[in-house]
């Protein structure tokens, strides 16, 4: 499939390229190839180390070893009410940072705090909500998410002097907002009873 795409490519860009007068011949056709691979330059260094770091972390097994371990210190801890779903909220958001992908961090959250918040009355349902809010609140600004050099990369072209710490600090202010405005919904559908789905309330023992 790759080399029918670049095929694809070619045929129209050099096509344009004629019809236009740009490319007389094959030294036109280099030198605007050489030109655009320069442009992806600054991209290519980035995913290089990026690439480098999300591996060497995975095989660490770090990120599992902190979520383990938060989760056992929010349960032992003993938190109750709807302080310990914004606590969840918090851990998962700052868990972010270390495991991106949404299903590994289910995968290792759901078989220790789904039990844990069922034996305190919360639905299932109600402990994924504010796992699903937390999740995607920070996932704009962790560097491990593999977008982030993408975004950086087109985020160069108009500003050269664009960093990860200049990106960051951009998005930061939508993230505080998306947590901060989801968390305050979470809570007024916990203290007001209200169902969260057909028939799902965030508390089992609620008719």
């Amino acid at each position: 499939m790759i080399p029918i795409i670049l095929f694809f490519f070619i045929v129209v860009g050099v096509t344009y390229g004629k019809s236009m007068g740009l490319i007389k011949d094959s030294k036109d056709a280099a030198r605007y190839m050489s030109q655009a691979i320069g442009d992806l330059s600054s991209y290519i260094v980035l995913i290089f180390f990026a690439s480098q770091f999300i591996a060497y972390f995975n095989w660490t097994n770090l990120g599992t070893w902190i979520a383990v371990n938060g989760a056992d210190y929010l349960a032992s801890i003993n938190m109750t009410g709807i302080s310990v779903i914004i606590g969840y909220c918090i851990f998962t958001a700052l868990l972010n940072f270390l495991i991106v992908s949404g299903s590994a961090k289910w995968a290792l959250e759901a078989p220790v705090f789904v039990p844990l918040f069922m034996q305190l009355g919360y639905h299932p349902a109600f402990v994924q909500m504010a796992y699903r809010i937390a999740d995607s609140s920070t996932n704009i600004i962790t560097p491990l998410n593999p977008y982030f050099v993408v975004i950086l990369s087109f985020m160069k072209e108009y500003d050269k002097k664009a960093g990860v710490g200049t990106m960051i600090s951009l998005l930061v202010p939508y993230t505080l907002c998306f947590l901060a405005v989801w968390i305050a919904m979470l809570v007024v559908f916990f203290l007001a009873g209200w169902p969260i789905g057909p028939s799902i309330y965030p508390m089992m023992t609620a008719t």
